[in-house]
């Protein structure tokens, strides 16, 4: 019997300080493999995913979702409201939200609060949007205003979940892991799903778990890989003092011909994605010093998103996030903490929007100047809004009507989509679900929602679930 059979990876990488970097890496990267036997080929080879050829002609290739956590109110920024400012420091009617789910304001009288900053008409198309977003108003003809979506989960982390996954249960696989199954990844040297965070300074600043972007019961390769918005962005990622590249390479090699002998006797497929998962973490040592050395960009472009880069901002995100995309990552989620308004909602919005306004513009006009904005789809939102009625100074959740935006890959530009009430409580108008949203995303990458599919547990599972329908009017 071969002795190296019994030779175990873990005891090799115990006795090899060389190999500890790449070993820690990989199994963040790529932890073990599970389920689905469509994913079981050769995990050397270079995931292209499920959905070849495409269900239809694609629109476009890639996304970057900036999530504005917390719960931005649409009626501060894209919806409004000037009979809520007549009627402000009323009584709220009992007709609207008699029945209704009211998080913190259960029970408590209710009254109206006005719009708390003024709006103004911005480019041609005349789109109205609040004046504490004077840049993303200098790009009012590139974007779509959704001012009528709806959602199910009135508190945070399910509502995040479902915003990601498209359902409250959580453990479903995410957006970026279900586009990850479906197209495989451009790049061979960096995740195809790659996750950055930054944190405002005004609000409450909600915690965002890992399982927002989690692969669910998808095999694990497909989940985010959170990148760190300073220093190193992934852990582990450069060689000790002393360690030279080919000297990683030799440790590398030498753990992938022990995998490849072990495998031999077992024939275990989550082998194979191991060894894949080492040779990813090698190169990205060498990948990732460069995508994160912005010297190479203009001093224009600094200028444009307002940042250096590397100092952790939501600014210095949206600068990575285009050279992410550059090479060739399929999916990039921005989450911006700050949005948690339940106090000083003058105050906070104004400050939280002055955070992500600029590099927000700044990342559509640096797509479009690249000719990359035409297949790039760019969405803007957070989980759910906030109420009508005042709670204090600040406002409640709310998940009856609320806005986003998008812009770039197939999005018709300088156009509002759907309306809330009078009153900015219950979207009436071109009412749009999350799953709605999910299923325009998907059809704008050429997938059709409704067969992007995954068996677990007896059932065929899909993002958008058993509901969903494609948006058409706001395709361009």
């Amino acid at each position: 019997m071969n002795p190296l059979n019994h030779l175990h990876r873990r005891t090799f990488l115990s006795t090899s300080s060389l190999g500890i970097g790449s070993a820690v890496l990989a199994s963040f990267l790529e932890p073990s493999k599970v389920r689905g036997d469509d994913v079981t080929a050769d995990a050397a080879e270079q995931w292209r995913g499920v959905v070849d050829p495409l269900h239809h002609a694609a629109k476009a290739k890639r996304v970057i979702h900036l999530c504005m956590a917390g719960g931005p109110s649409h009626l501060e920024t894209f919806d409004h409201k000037p009979k809520l400012a007549e009627m402000n420091g009323q009584p709220m009617p009992e007709s609207f939200t008699k029945g209704k789910p009211i998080a913190q304001l259960q029970g408590r009288q209710l009254k109206c609060m006005g719009p708390q900053h003024p709006f103004r008409q911005w480019g041609e198309s005349g789109q109205s949007i609040a004046e504490i977003f004077p840049e993303i108003g200098s790009v009012a003809d590139d974007i779509c205003i959704v001012n009528s979506l709806k959602t199910e989960a009135i508190n945070h982390d399910p509502a995040h979940t479902y915003m990601n996954t498209g359902s409250l249960i959580s453990g479903r696989p995410s957006m970026g892991s279900w586009l990850q199954y479906g197209l495989g990844s451009e790049s061979r040297d960096l995740p195809g799903f790659v996750v950055l965070t930054s944190i405002g300074r005004f609000g409450q600043s909600q915690p965002i778990a890992a399982r927002q972007w989690s692969a669910g019961f998808l095999p694990s390769r497909f989940q985010g890989v959170e990148f760190r918005s300073k220093g190193d962005p992934v852990l582990y990622v450069g060689n000790p003092p002393g360690v030279s590249r080919d000297s990683q390479k030799q440790v590398v090699d030498a753990v992938g011909r022990l995998n490849g002998l072990r495998n031999e006797v077992v024939d275990d497929p989550e082998i194979g994605t191991r060894i894949a998962a080492y040779e990813k973490a090698f190169r990205m040592q060498a990948a990732l010093p460069e995508l994160m050395n912005v010297a190479g960009e203009t001093k224009e472009t600094l200028e444009l998103y307002g940042t250096q880069g590397g100092d952790g901002s939501f600014a210095s995100n949206c600068l990575l996030s285009r050279r992410l995309l550059e090479r060739g990552v399929r999916f990039v989620q921005l989450y911006h903490r700050g949005w948690d308004h339940h106090g000083g909602v003058k105050r906070n919005t104004e400050g939280t929007a002055g955070e992500v306004d600029r590099a927000c513009a700044a990342l559509i006009k640096d797509l479009k100047q690249r000719d990359m904005l035409k297949d790039t789809l760019v969405v803007w939102g957070g989980e759910f809004g906030r109420t009508p009625m005042a709670q204090g100074n600040g406002r409640d959740h709310h998940i009856q009507g609320f806005s986003c935006w998008m812009a770039g890959g197939g999005i018709k530009g300088g156009v509002t989509h759907g309306a809330t009430d009078e009153l900015g409580y219950d979207a009436v108008e071109n009412v749009m679900h999350v799953n709605d949203l999910h299923a325009t995303i998907l059809h704008l990458l050429g997938i059709d929602h409704e067969r992007l599919t995954y068996r677990f547990q007896g059932r065929d599972f899909r993002l958008t679930d058993i509901a969903g329908e494609v948006v058409k009017p706001i395709l361009a």
